[in-house]
């Protein structure tokens, strides 16, 4: 008798030390960061001393280009600020430099120009192998910036209008010689602050970090017709240490699309996207609100989503990979999600995509795993889920708790090649996720630290534990 008590407890103080010690949870505060867009730059000019007209029809690039040249020789000297006042600067692409703030007033519009010559060709990236959407090279973003150390885009509130919709016609015509431009893109760029502003008809992706840290995306609004062509908001691509907070993003695709090359490509680099925040976000798309992949072949970990709000969109969530990528997809959480007019509020999509070139190894399995979402209502919801993994590389690990959602489909649920738990879920969930969270499968489940110090299944634990000790 004694010996059986002695082995419940071990059993439960084991699952406490499970639950508070688990070797993937995140340490540390949940919140983001806050950005300082207002740091204080030694030196500061207007970008109208160096010759810009903003009457929406003279071409400024070689003002913005001799202003930041101008602006490099105070980068070792506490940096600039390069100040746009209001008015409609119309411009092709420029290059940004180290230490530099680069701030738009109120009614300050930066336009890309329409004129494809006036926005370079440039390398692909490394992690791609080829432009995202044609072999070969692409156009370099509107604004741009290469192995660069503290950078700040900001404003009170001005915008950055890509003026998108040439590029987009080109696409659908099929008349493109090289990929798409962003609208804003960094590269292998630590300490990045891009904040009150608003971005307009990107040509491609919106935001793009790529090989990035400490990126910081706070109080932005995105806009582009819905039926733009792969719009993205924001695409942190192989970086780490990303926060994106408190945005309304409204796009032709993806809301936030977590990338990290593509096929054998990423795979070679080598770079995962890890330790990625996202808060208080708000908006609308044909596509995601949150995808991971499909170019995920670097990997992707730790990434957590809480308080998102998507109406009037195909998708909520979304893990995107096939056969050929390779890398991971793991330690996900997302809680606190909201959907309103949704077609499905959760998608996991195995067989996805194109590829690169016929170099890509077939055999090359992506793994996903300790994927956890929490705390999920929904109104006018099509779908429930679609959770199709794949054939002899089934999706692990998937946990889904205290999800209510309103669903039109007398079919709600869809999961093939997918293992994993579930609490409290309604509509029911299907045969593979059946088994309860509570009280066997802590383990299997991801949660960050700053979740298990608070979760009503730690106060379950503790309460057991208490039991015991006064048994």
């Amino acid at each position: 008798m004694i010996s059986d008590y002695i082995f419940q407890l071990v059993d439960v103080l084991l699952l406490l030390a499970l639950f508070i010690d688990a070797p993937w949870a995140i340490r540390g505060n949940s919140h983001c960061q806050r950005g300082n867009p207002a740091v204080i730059r030694p030196h500061s000019v207007a970008i109208t001393e160096f010759g810009a007209v903003g009457d929406g029809v003279t071409l400024n690039t070689k003002a913005f280009q001799n202003a930041i040249f101008y602006l490099n020789s105070f980068a070792d000297k506490g940096g600039a600020k390069l100040f746009v006042p209001a008015g409609q600067w119309l411009t092709g692409s420029f290059d940004l430099i180290s230490h530099l703030t680069l701030w738009l007033d109120k009614d300050a519009i930066i336009l890309g120009s329409t004129n494809s010559d006036d926005w370079p060709v440039i390398d692909s990236l490394p992690s791609y192998g080829r432009g995202r959407e044609l072999p070969g090279k692409r156009h370099k973003s509107l604004i741009y910036g290469r192995n660069l150390t503290d950078v700040i885009i900001t404003g009170d509130n001005g915008t950055i209008d890509g003026q998108g919709s040439i590029w987009w016609n080109w696409f659908r015509n099929e008349t493109l010689d090289y990929t798409r431009p962003h609208l804003v893109e960094l590269m292998n760029t630590t300490g990045v602050v891009i904040s009150n502003l608003t971005f307009l008809n990107s040509p491609f992706w919106t935001i793009h970090p790529v090989y990035c840290s400490q990126v910081i995306v706070q109080n932005v609004t995105i806009l582009a017709p819905l039926d733009s062509p792969n719009t993205d908001g924001i695409d942190p691509d192989s970086s780490d240490d990303v926060c994106i907070e408190d945005c309304y993003i409204s796009t032709g695709d993806d809301i936030i699309a977590i990338k990290s090359g593509w096929d054998e490509y990423g795979t070679s680099y080598a770079r995962p996207s890890k330790n990625i925040t996202i808060r208080g976000l708000v908006g609308q798309t044909t596509s995601a609100g949150i995808a991971i992949g499909s170019e995920m072949s670097g990997g992707v970990s730790e990434v957590h989503a809480e308080n998102l709000t998507f109406y009037n969109s195909t998708t909520g969530i979304r893990i995107k990979t096939a056969p050929g990528r390779g890398g991971y997809v793991r330690n996900i959480y997302i809680s606190n999600m909201s959907l309103t007019d949704v077609k499905t509020a959760i998608r996991f999509t195995g067989q996805y995509g194109e590829h690169p070139d016929e170099s890509y190894d077939p055999k090359a399995l992506p793994l996903i795993e300790r994927i956890t979402i929490d705390d999920v209502t929904g109104q006018n919801v099509k779908y429930a889920g679609l959770l199709e993994g794949l054939e002899g590389d089934t999706f692990l690990d998937i946990c889904l708790s205290n999800i209510n959602l309103s669903v039109t489909s007398k079919s709600p649920w869809n999961c093939s090649y997918i293992q994993g738990y579930s609490e409290a879920v309604f509509p029911e969930i299907c045969e593979p996720l059946r088994e309860t969270i509570i009280p066997d499968h802590y383990s299997g489940c991801y949660y960050p630290s700053h979740h298990l110090q608070s979760s009503s299944n730690e106060t379950e634990v503790l309460d057991c534990l208490g039991k015991f000790m006064v048994a």
